[in-house]
C-alpha cells in the first residue's frame, strides 16, 4: 500500500469533493454513523454483531439497530441470527454493499488526483 502525503487543507478539500460528489449523484445518502458501520463491515475481519458494532463505535445497541435498518432497505448489509448464540445478530456483506464501496473508493481516488 502505497502512502499518500497531503496537507489538513488538502484532506479537507478532498473530503469536501467526495462528500459534495455522493450528494450530486443521487444515489444512496448515508450518515457518517452509517458510512463507519458500512466500513468496519467490509474492512475488518468478520464476524461482525449489533453487540460488537456499538462497542466499536461506542454507541448504544439499538442506535446500531436502527442504522443497520435503513442500511438493510438499501441492501448495504444484511442480518441474520447467530446459530451458535441466538442473542446475537451477525451482519453480512451483500453484492450491492460491495459495489457501493467500489464506486466509492473509485470516487474517492479521482477526486484524490486532482488534488493540490
Amino acid at each position: 500500500m502505497t502512502s499518500l502525503k497531503i496537507t489538513s487543507g488538502q484532506a479537507l478539500k478532498l473530503w469536501h469533493q467526495v462528500g459534495v460528489a455522493l450528494v450530486q449523484d443521487g444515489d444512496k445518502d448515508l450518515t457518517q454513523r452509517q458510512m463507519a458501520i458500512l466500513l468496519i463491515v467490509y474492512l475488518e475481519t468478520p464476524p461482525h454483531t449489533v453487540r460488537g458494532l456499538a462497542s466499536h463505535l461506542g454507541v448504544t445497541k439499538p442506535v446500531i439497530t436502527r442504522a443497520l435498518d435503513t442500511m438493510g432497505k438499501m441492501n448495504l448489509v444484511s442480518r441474520r441470527r447467530d446459530e451458535n448464540d441466538k442473542r446475537n445478530v451477525v451482519i453480512s456483506r451483500t453484492v450491492e454493499g460491495a459495489l457501493y464501496l467500489e464506486k466509492l473508493a473509485d470516487l474517492i481516488s479521482q477526486k484524490a488526483e486532482k488534488i493540490s
